[in-house]
Parts: C-alpha cells; sequence; structure tokens
C-alpha cells in the first residue's frame, strides 16, 4: 500500500468529509465535471452526490483502506483503494468491501475528484 504519495493527503481529507457530511468540504474535493458511477452502474455528478448527502440520504460510517495503489500521469492521479465500508443508504445499513477506483485532477485550485467508480467484491 503506498503510504508517502501526495495524493494521500487529499484522499484522507474526502473521506473525513464522507464520514462527518461535511459538505463544503466535499464540494471543495468533487470536481465540478465528477462522472462517478456507482455500485448499480448508475452515474452521478457532483451534484448528485452533495444531495444524497446534503437530504441524509447516504450516511458513510466507515472507510478503512486496505489496499492502495497510485498512478501518476503529470496533472492526472489515479487511485485504487479497497476499502471497508459501510454506509446507511436511505436508513438500511450496507457493508462491504469495495473497491474504488478514483481519478484526481490538478486544478488551479487543487487537486480534485474528476471521475470514478466502485465495485462490490465478495466477502
Amino acid at each position: 500500500m503506498s503510504d508517502d504519495h501526495p495524493i494521500l493527503a487529499f484522499e484522507v481529507a474526502l473521506v473525513n468529509a464522507q464520514l462527518t457530511c461535511n459538505l463544503a468540504e466535499l464540494d471543495r474535493l468533487l470536481d465540478d465535471e465528477l462522472y462517478f458511477t456507482g455500485l448499480d452502474g448508475g452515474v452521478f455528478s457532483k451534484a448528485d452526490d452533495l444531495a444524497a448527502h446534503r437530504s441524509g440520504q447516504l450516511r458513510v460510517t466507515k472507510m478503512r483502506p486496505l489496499d492502495r495503489h497510485i498512478t501518476s500521469l503529470d496533472s492526472v492521479v489515479v487511485v485504487s483503494v479497497l476499502m471497508d465500508a459501510e454506509a446507511k443508504v436511505a436508513g438500511a445499513t450496507q457493508a462491504a468491501i469495495l473497491r474504488y477506483t478514483r481519478v484526481w485532477r490538478q486544478r488551479s485550485d487543487g487537486w480534485k475528484v474528476v471521475a470514478g467508480h466502485m465495485s462490490a467484491l465478495q466477502k
């Protein structure tokens, strides 16, 4: 697991913002052009993600990284992380081992997640 890459500070900030439902921090870290593919194959924008957190329909309660790979491509960084995760979705608790892929791009105002995907692994 990569533990010394500069993007890790942004990964930690993103997870903390999800766990605390910090909408201002999520707004700062998510690119306005975010394109995220969820477990069901649905595609979500930044506005969709912020709305889910704001409404309480999504409440992330655990995100513990188990493995991580980072690839740097100049102003783009791709992070693949295996995560022990738990969330309340529409009031129902869901726990899973998830593989997230996040694409970060460097903008004039900092690193932002511009794309992502998650899939569930069998426990």
